[in-house]
């Protein structure tokens, strides 16, 4: 299969994501050919990766010295315990900022580590190998990084763009369908944002994405990286436009957080109950239409993704749900900032509510 290379040109940094099969075996080549050269370096391992993969990527890494580090990915250890573990390997192993530290996991994994990378000694260079759905289509882009706290979700971090993201979709293989699913929740998200061209696209194809026929997976996973690149490309630091990728996010976030990141719902479908959450209040603040938010309804039920927040919270749960919603990062004032979608393609950012009108909307929701 023929590689795809995505070009990311921010006012900090220019990088490629590479896109393709089989990429592990071809890494020296990919290094080289993108001028990416180190002494040593670091490779953050998540525990779940299986063996065989971490084995093909340290074979053919082509410098002089190759250390491991395991990380035990979890919402919960996406903490700055876990940042110091692997500042404290690559200070002990004396690492420079010409070395490289290296991410093979998903999401957890690659922000965790891209902000160790980017505080050690003020920045080191940085390469993201994700593994996940999710994390192919997201998180790798766009030079976010953070940590969570008990504050919130990724409330301490940095902008720091990586020097290179290589997606090989055969590291899909091995993810169970909630994983997937966990993906094409962010695939679903940059459609919406996009327009009905792609939406469209992911109505007609998404049996064959979630069951990652080669042709339909690759093509839905560089699309979507084309849609974050074109808006991190206008806004790296998330001033204003940037926000619009946030779509169903304040929902999703404030859920996780008052679940305490619990395995009862993983980010993806945190974020597909978020999208649920904000389409329905689009529809009854008279944002969206009927039919536009019937569309997107049944294309979620009928992959059965049809979750329902009465199955997770209670009406007494309301309050820290707004709790979290309150500390989200976009706000910069006491009411609540949401992204709203206005149609398929269309959506509106810089919109704040009251507390109390969103608390009304979640009672409704919890009661009906």
């Amino acid at each position: 299969m023929k590689q795809d290379k995505i070009i990311v040109k921010t006012n900090s940094k220019t990088y490629p994501i590479i896109i393709g099969s089989n990429l592990l075996n071809k890494i020296s080549n990919i290094l080289k050919f993108n001028k990416l050269f180190f002494y040593k370096c670091l490779i953050v391992v998540d525990k779940k990766i299986p063996k065989k993969n971490i084995f093909i990527l340290k074979k053919n890494l082509n410098c002089k010295i190759k250390l491991i580090h395991f990380f035990n990915s979890s919402e919960k250890n996406k903490n700055q315990k876990s940042v110091n573990n692997i500042l404290d390997k690559l200070l002990k192993n004396n690492f420079s900022r010409n070395d490289c530290l290296i991410s093979l996991g998903g999401g957890i994994t690659g922000d965790v580590s891209s902000y160790a990378a980017s505080i050690f000694k003020r920045g080191m260079k940085f390469v993201n190998i994700p593994t996940t759905l999710l994390s192919q289509v997201d998180s790798s882009i766009g030079g976010k990084t953070g940590i969570n706290n008990r504050f919130g979700k990724n409330l301490v971090g940095t902008f720091s763009q990586p020097d290179l993201v290589i997606t090989d979709i055969n590291l899909l293989n091995s993810l169970p369908r909630r994983e997937i699913i966990c993906g094409y929740a962010e695939i679903l998200k940059h459609s919406l944002i996009k327009g009905k061209k792609n939406f469209n696209f992911l109505d007609k194809n998404k049996f064959k994405i979630i069951n990652l026929e080669s042709k339909y997976i690759k093509k839905a996973i560089v699309e979507s990286c084309k849609i974050k690149r074109a808006i991190v490309q206008k806004d790296e630091k998330e001033k204003n436009m940037r926000k619009v990728l946030n779509l169903g996010h304040t929902f999703g976030h404030a859920y996780e957080a008052t679940l305490g990141y619990s395995k009862r719902l993983n980010h993806g479908e945190a974020v597909v109950l978020g999208i649920k959450t904000i389409v329905k209040f689009s529809l009854i603040n008279n944002y969206l239409s009927n039919n536009s938010y019937n569309k997107i309804i049944k294309h979620l039920n009928d992959l059965n993704l049809n979750y329902e927040l009465k199955k997770y919270f209670q009406s007494n749960k309301i309050l820290q749900i707004l709790k979290f919603m309150k500390s989200d990062k976009k706000n910069k004032s006491k009411n609540i900032n949401l992204i709203l979608l206005k149609d398929i393609g269309k959506t509106i950012i810089n919109l704040s509510f009251r507390e109390k009108k969103i608390k009304t909307f979640l009672q409704k929701e919890l009661i009906n």
